[in-house]
């Protein structure tokens, strides 16, 4: 699927006037710290961009009961925004204006809570996907979040630094890589990195979370408590995400890494009864997951 037809399918999705909302969700993690979501918008897909591993007979049931569509799927972007009275700290940075008319909402939306880039002490980044980062740049081409500290894992970095990425990421994909490495470019020299395991700010650990891209990272949130995990596209979806767990998915560029990735943070969310915020989770993106069988299933709520 080339960059022209995400454009395209978006465009016949981008009816209508998309008003500024204000946080969506939020969740009282102890400790003076708060967590919330941000809307940037939706992304309009070809339903087959996640779809197209699946064995059709199986996924047709799936596709009923969410009453999805074959044809297209409009995932919502949710950025979650932690805050803990001295640090307010703003997972990825949306689309920004050049990926899809759908989404790039998110200084809108930050303007509804209440809230101007100045206000954002740290960026940190899940992964470097168009929906991700291609916000990181204002009109000028400087970074829009003027006085944060922009935070990214070292091997996710590393990924799109290369470059030989823009080769062997494929034809569909290699625009993504050319868009990552622009903005990365833009704060070469305020990034600070990080790796598995290591507690990047107070009370945020960060947790690798490999397939979907080479270096995807999920965040531990655990200032007092109450604990959450920032997942971003580790687990994408609600629907086949959290039912068929096992089954590949073309969104993620490494299928059979991301499969384990899910499962493992799926059984660890549901064991611990973690609250979960998902990047294209519905709601505003923040809910928990049980467990269903030998499957698991979103349950949208922020308390």
């Amino acid at each position: 699927m080339r960059r022209r037809d995400f454009l395209t399918i978006a465009g016949a999705g981008a009816a209508g006037l998309m008003l500024p909302r204000p946080a969506l969700a939020m969740l009282d993690l102890g400790n003076g710290a708060s967590l919330t979501t941000v809307s940037d918008g939706h992304l309009v897909l070809p339903a087959d961009f996640i779809f197209a591993p699946m064995p059709k007979d199986e996924l047709a049931p799936i596709i009923a009961e969410f009453g999805l569509s074959d044809d297209r799927l409009e995932p919502e972007c949710n950025l979650a925004l932690y805050r803990d009275g001295t640090n307010t700290v703003l997972f990825d940075a949306g689309s920004g204006p050049d990926f899809m008319p759908t989404a790039g909402t998110l200084t809108d939306n930050l303007d509804a809570a209440g809230l101007s880039p100045e206000d954002i002490t740290h960026v940190v980044f899940t992964h470097a996907h168009p929906d991700h980062i291609w916000g990181l740049l204002d009109d000028f081409d400087e970074p829009l979040f003027p006085d944060a500290t922009y935070m990214m894992g070292r091997a996710e970095w590393d990924y799109w630094w290369d470059p030989e990425t823009v080769n062997s990421i494929g034809e569909a994909r290699a625009a993504f890589a050319v868009g990552a490495k622009r903005r990365m470019e833009a704060i070469e020299d305020r990034v600070e990195f990080f790796d598995d395991g290591q507690e990047i700010l107070p009370g945020i650990a960060a947790m690798a979370s490999y397939g979907h891209t080479p270096g995807h990272m999920a965040f531990e949130l655990r200032p007092g408590g109450r604990s959450a995990l920032i997942v971003g596209d580790a687990i994408g979806n609600h629907h086949v995400a959290f039912r068929k767990p096992g089954w590949r998915s073309g969104s993620d560029q490494d299928e059979d890494l991301a499969v384990a990735t899910r499962l493992r943070l799926l059984d660890r969310i549901a064991s611990e009864q973690m609250a979960l915020v998902g990047f294209h989770l519905p709601g505003g993106g923040m809910g928990r997951a049980e467990r269903d069988g030998d499957a698991f299933r979103f349950v949208g709520d922020a308390q």
